[in-house]
């Protein structure tokens, strides 16, 4: 995807997981849209961004006939909704459709402050406490994969198709590579959350999140260089 009409732009960023959902979203709905790249390195923000989320000024923003719509989950959800006619994102259930989002926020509320802690722990003792609630918040989501229809041996919380909660946790997946990679940590394991591996696996595999998730190598090297040196560097100034 990326070529479009210009009816429908996005605003992000490669290396960015949230923007990623918007991505996979798009791709999964057979979508044709524009991707216009902001650029975090240099903290400039276009006029576009600006003026399409003045409140938060943050990526991802989707344009649609010109109209700003914020914040991820929120766009996944929109885009679910308006190109109905493409596989379902949110479960057609109400109760299932209410548990996708709760373990969707759980993800949000969870995750990133997980790896970040990872990132600022100072000394080995404090990264391995941080570890550890990254791994037990993956081990909570291993449970509620079972309690899914995936517990019927489909490949994804979204039963044989990905859906709104396998694109909130595997924008992720790259992040945590990353992370595994930098700290020399193991975040996803066999013998603690097998269905997750699993799953992970199938993820990456899926014909609309496997041109989109960052490449680890690319965002190992930006990541050591640029982002975890400036989370540390803002942790110690506090």
């Amino acid at each position: 995807m990326g070529k479009g009409t210009g009816d429908v732009k996005l605003l992000g960023a490669w290396r960015s997981p949230y923007a990623v959902r918007v991505n996979i979203a798009l791709n999964l709905k057979s979508v044709d849209y524009e991707f216009q790249t902001e650029n975090l390195a240099t903290g400039s923000k276009s006029e576009l961004l600006i003026k399409s989320n003045p409140v938060h000024k943050k990526i991802p923003v989707l344009l649609h006939g010109g109209k700003p719509i914020c914040e991820s989950l929120i766009i996944v959800q929109y885009i679910d909704e308006v190109w109905s006619d493409g596989p379902s994102i949110l479960p057609s259930d109400p109760y299932d459709r209410a548990v996708a989002r709760f373990w969707a926020a759980y993800v949000d509320d969870k995750f990133y402050t997980a790896v970040k802690g990872i990132v600022v722990a100072n000394g080995e003792e404090a990264k391995a406490a941080a570890v550890k609630v990254l791994k037990d918040g993956l081990v909570l989501l291993e449970e509620a994969f079972l309690k899914s229809s995936a517990g019927e041996g489909k490949p994804f919380f979204g039963g044989d198709e990905i859906g709104y909660l396998d694109i909130a946790l595997g924008s992720f997946l790259s992040w945590f590579k990353v992370t595994e990679k930098s700290f020399n940590v193991k975040l996803l394991e066999e013998a603690a959350t097998p269905r997750l591996v699993s799953w992970a696996d199938s993820f990456y595999k899926h014909r609309a999140v496997k041109d989109e998730l960052p490449d680890t190598d690319k965002l190992f090297e930006l990541a050591q260089n640029v982002i975890f040196p400036h989370i540390q560097a803002a942790a110690a100034a506090k």
